[in-house]
């Protein structure tokens, strides 16, 4: 191989009438406030401002026409902040259709005249 070093990277954007919905970093954002149920929490560890994830999570809702996150105020338990059930299918389809095509990818890379891989059954 030309340069041993060089390892492929798929990049995945779903888009609904033209607008991104979800790519790599809405998904970290998405993955981040289901792990600590909070969008504050969840955008530090995504690496981004608190403004910039709610402004994320209200594109996706108005692009998607529904709500993505459910929060619950404060109080004597704590707020948390949780996603929808329609939220945590599209984040389970957006980690699918990546990690598939990360996959082929590499397989691809790995075997370069080995043409296309066979369609799935």
């Amino acid at each position: 191989m030309l340069f041993p070093d060089l390892v492929p990277r798929v990049s995945v954007t779903l888009v609904r009438r033209g607008v991104p919905v979800i790519g790599e970093r809405e998904a970290r954002l998405l993955e981040a406030v289901a792990r600590v149920r909070s969008i504050k929490d969840g955008a530090r560890e995504a690496g981004i401002s608190y403004r910039t994830a709610w402004s994320t999570i209200q594109m996706m809702e108005k692009a998607l026409g529904r709500p993505m996150v459910a929060s619950r105020a404060g109080g004597p338990g704590g707020g948390a902040t949780t996603l929808t059930d329609e939220c945590r299918r599209l984040l389970d389809v957006y980690q699918n259709l990546r990690r598939r095509l990360e996959d082929d990818l590499v397989r691809a890379w790995e075997a370069p005249d080995a043409g296309p891989p066979p369609p799935p059954s």
